[in-house]
């Protein structure tokens, strides 16, 4: 459903991504990793919202650049930040994705995805009055509304407190089974452990480790989570001010 060969994204002479290769079937996949590793980028990159400076990408079997049309037809994306419109209902939200979408049928396809998110009772209410939670759902009602084959989520869960979480994912884990193919992005490595088929983790724009959790965590031994397994893979500024310190004594030490 999606493949990357190569693709690489460079700001002036930052690169948020380089020569990343990465074949995602029908599952959800996630994609973990530090801020600024590239995350971000690589999912604005699949969804047609930024252009690779290098190498290619196919979603649903289309070039993400050459075909971008056909891509987006055939996705949704749910960014990390808030696509919502506080001064309409929620069913007013949805309708205008249906309407953007050219879905047919659009009140009986709006009725059944707030059916299907749980906010069919408050669908005619106004947005500022629902909850994080409920937000997320509708956005999740949004995306969903003219039945795409790959969802790209951005942070789904950010802020939400442990019951909307576990909400959110009970909805994945439908769709998943359903036959939708999932790419996210989170830092809330527990969840990714629990619940993604398969993961990689990215640092400084390359990819360090991928795989089935229950598989990388083996790798390490012991009783190792995910949580280890990351903090294996990716160095914080501190641990490379420590190595780069512990180099240059040596130096010294040999002179």
């Amino acid at each position: 459903m999606i493949e990357l060969i190569n693709i690489s994204k460079n700001f002036g002479n930052v690169w948020a991504v380089r020569d990343l290769n990465l074949k995602v079937e029908n599952e959800i996949f996630g994609l973990l990793g530090p801020n600024g590793a590239g995350k971000s980028t690589t999912v604005m990159m699949l969804t047609t919202l930024l252009r690779p400076s290098g190498g290619s990408a196919r979603v649903c079997g289309y070039d993400v650049v050459k075909d971008s049309r056909m891509v987006r037809e055939r996705i949704s994306y749910v960014p990390q930040d808030m696509a919502l419109d506080r001064k309409l209902t929620g069913r007013e939200n949805v309708l205008l994705y249906a309407k953007i979408y050219g879905v047919p049928n659009r009140e009986k396809k709006t009725r059944e995805v707030l059916e299907l998110l749980d906010l069919g009772d408050r669908g005619d209410e106004l947005v500022w009055t629902y909850s994080g939670g409920m937000r997320r759902r509708l956005e999740l009602a949004q995306a969903l509304v003219h039945e795409p084959e790959v969802l790209f989520l951005d942070e789904p869960t950010l802020g939400l407190d442990v019951a909307a979480r576990k909400k959110i994912w009970g909805h994945l884990n439908s769709l998943r089974k359903k036959g939708m193919t999932i790419f996210m992005t989170t830092h809330y490595l527990e969840e990714a452990e629990t619940y993604c088929d398969r993961v990689a983790i990215i640092d400084k724009g390359l990819i360090k480790a991928i795989g089935a959790p229950k598989d990388l965590k083996k790798q390490l031994g012991g009783d190792a989570s995910l949580n280890d397994v990351f903090l294996n893979k990716v160095k914080s500024k501190e641990d490379e001010t420590r190595f780069d310190g512990r180099a240059f004594r040596n130096i010294l030490g040999r002179r």
